[in-house]
């Protein structure tokens, strides 16, 4: 590569950990050309974020670089001094952190953090500087940035945050923008703006990039060139377009082959046995051998060299010498005709939600009178029949977690009707509705935030059916062996605790706990946002038997759309506390009509691009629900908004039998969803 901005040659970063040593990077080798972005792809724990972090000399106490070498334009990185080096971050080289919120500084406003950076690496001073920054802030899109200036972090919303980090970041003019996983917590919609966002300042800048990404999808959107990354080192390295049309690599298929989807709703999605083997080892053979399903005795024994496979595209893997040439892409899965359970025959509804409202009051002054409320849930109804599944969409803030809680009566409700198997739950007293939880559980999206450290496994699942009466303790126990194996788990670790687990595994005793008192539905909150896809094709494969083998109803609540194709049958589609569109899960995925729905679903970074398909950005973010646009609450982000979309709310229009979307656009129906 001629034009190369920066090379890595060999690089091993190693991690101080008590008496043992993580490799952590172990001898990588990659080169990054100008004004091209290059995707670092891997699961967690792969040594991604590691690898930039040695390129920005910015290692934890414990790290060392032990070998290799970094060179930016042939300028020696890892040769430069302390005081050296801080020139070039920020001003050559910069990145943007994963998580704003814990990276900005909260007690500083957003136009002092940018100054900041100016003031580091630009001669700019007095008012040169203010103005700079609101030009920075109207470059990464940030709307009344002279407003803006003076607030806080708190007061921004997560795409708005990320927006001031790679203000921040764009503050020096750098050569190359680290992004690690710089959409990872973000919605659909504000992921493609950012993501938009990124591809236009590189061609105005004539900038590089290196991103750090889990997602297949936004590899395919953005990358000129992917490295896959496995236990310390580089598996597989090739021009996007190769890569994802010959992966050749079994990590590498392996991770296309976990990714749910449309195509696969009839089967289960191919899961990657086994963990990565911990880096404080020596490796004398392929790192990977241990979950390879096509391993060789040579795998154990040597560890396999770099083969080219065409221009470009090189390997490590011993496969090369046996399928010579390679054998291509071996990713994609047969489409399978999907049938839903009880032979076509609708059941009564086990689940029948009217009308539900969740109103928090706003209060102000010395008395706290009631001035307003936050109409987080307004006017919601839905119905989820026995073994089926209700997917719940939307951007964050809209209210979906709202009304899974409001269901569970976890909120009270302010408004509405919730019959769970006739009962209506909202009339219970304290007494009856404790009586009746055993029937509706809840997963949360943060298992570990969920299960206390405190406490051992055993301890946790067996809390709720102690406190809901469920069998004496020697039951109890033998009850917990049975689900923690119905879960994919070991009874032996029951004596373990939460911290001792991965994010998969601990996610797997969440559900376990949840099933501990023989639930009919549960409401699952995001259960794999949080993790790789490998181990999410674990979690939605379990979660799959667990409904053929029970019977169970999910509200699944989610923002990704490859989930909603995969595992649900209906959905409906939440914007601002009220559902916009509802129907059958093909429907509403393959003939989205809702403006809103649409944007949701041409906002999905796709590996297969669709043809016909658009790409819809919406501008702006969702509005506040304390007061909501009048008329239609998506009027103002809609492209194709009305006079009367201003000023009455839609009422419900029928698609089909099993289709319904609230849009002026198709007239006005029935009011009953």
């Amino acid at each position: 590569m001629q034009d190369s901005l920066l090379q890595v040659e060999n690089l091993k970063t190693w991690l101080a950990s008590g008496k043992s040593v993580v490799r952590a990077v172990d001898g990588i080798s990659f080169r990054i050309a100008r004004n091209q972005t290059f995707a670092l792809l891997g699961e967690s724990g792969c040594g991604k974020s590691m690898t930039a972090l040695s390129i920005m000399r910015l290692l934890p106490d414990a790290g060392r670089i032990e070998a290799g070498a970094i060179q930016l334009e042939g300028l020696d990185l890892l040769g430069l001094p302390e005081v050296a080096m801080r020139g070039v971050r920020g001003k050559r080289i910069s990145m943007i952190f994963q998580e704003p919120m814990t990276s900005l500084n909260p007690v500083m406003t957003l136009g002092r953090q940018i100054a900041e950076s100016l003031n580091c690496h630009t001669t700019l001073s007095g008012e040169a500087v203010r103005n700079r920054v609101l030009e920075l802030l109207r470059a990464v899109g940030i709307p009344d940035e002279a407003r803006r200036y003076d607030e806080y972090p708190f007061q921004l919303s997560g795409g708005m945050k990320q927006r001031v980090m790679i203000a921040i970041a764009l503050a020096g003019e750098p050569d190359l923008l680290i992004a690690d996983e710089p959409t990872t917590a973000l919605d659909v919609t504000i992921q493609a703006q950012v993501l938009d966002l990124l591809r236009t300042l590189q061609q105005q800048r004539n900038m590089s990039i290196l991103l750090i990404t889990h997602d297949l999808g936004v590899v395919s959107e953005m990358a000129h060139q992917v490295a896959v990354m496995y236990a310390g080192e580089i598996v597989e390295l090739a021009p996007r377009e190769q890569f994802f049309s010959s992966p050749f690599h079994p990590y590498s298929r392996k991770l296309f082959a976990s990714l749910p989807g449309k195509a696969k709703r009839a089967q289960n999605l191919e899961v990657i046995t086994g963990s990565v083997p911990p880096l404080t080892q020596a490796f004398s053979g392929c790192r990977f051998a241990s979950r390879c399903d096509h391993v060789m005795d040579i795998c154990h024994s040597k560890a396999p060299e770099w083969t080219e496979l065409a221009t470009g595209h090189s390997v490590r893997c011993h496969l090369v010498a046996v399928q010579a040439g390679g054998r291509g892409s071996e990713v994609a899965v047969p489409v399978a005709s999907v049938q839903d359970a009880g032979n076509g025959v609708l059941q009564a509804p086990l689940l029948e939600v009217a009308n539900l409202k969740v109103h928090f009051p706003i209060y102000r002054g010395l008395f706290r009178q009631v001035v307003g409320y936050v109409k987080a849930v307004d006017d919601v109804s839905l119905t989820i029949r026995k073994g089926r599944t209700l997917a719940l969409v939307g951007e964050s803030g809209c209210g979906k977690t709202t009304v899974g809680k409001g269901i569970l009566q976890l909120l009270k409700p302010t408004g509405g009707s919730v019959r769970f198997a006739g009962t209506e739950l909202t009339s219970l007293s304290g007494r009856e509705l404790r009586a009746q939880r055993a029937d509706f559980q809840i997963i949360f999206q943060d298992p570990y935030a969920s299960l206390d450290p405190r406490m051992m496994v055993a301890d946790i699942i067996e809390e709720g059916m102690a406190a809901l009466g469920i069998g004496i303790a020697a039951e109890r126990q033998a009850s917990i062996d049975s689900i923690l194996q119905q879960v994919g788990l070991s009874p032996e670790i029951k004596y373990r605790y939460p911290h001792e687990f991965s994010g998969g595994q601990r996610q797997r005793i969440a559900i376990a706990r949840a099933l501990a008192v023989n639930p009919r539905l549960i409401v699952c909150d995001e259960p794999t946002s949080a993790l790789d896809v490998s181990v999410q094709a674990q979690i939605l494969n379990l979660l799959k038997k667990l409904q053929d083998d029970l019977g169970l109803s999910y509200l699944f609540i989610t923002h990704n759309l490859s989930v909603v194709e995969y595992l649900a049958h209906e959905v409906a589609v939440m914007y601002l506390g009220r559902i916009v569109e509802q129907g059958d899960a093909k429907e509403v995925m393959n003939q989205p009509r809702h403006p809103y729905t649409q944007a949701l679903l041409s906002a999905v970074p796709a590996i297969e691009k669709k043809e016909g398909r658009e790409a819809i950005r919406l501008k702006g973010d969702l509005p506040s629900p304390s007061n909501p646009p009048s008329g239609c609450h998506f009027h103002p982000r809609c492209a194709h908004v009305m006079p009367v979309c201003k000023e009455a709310y839609p009422g419900v229009s029928d698609i089909s039998a099993t289709h319904v979307t609230r849009c002026h656009l198709y007239g006005a129906g029935s009011e009953v969803l």
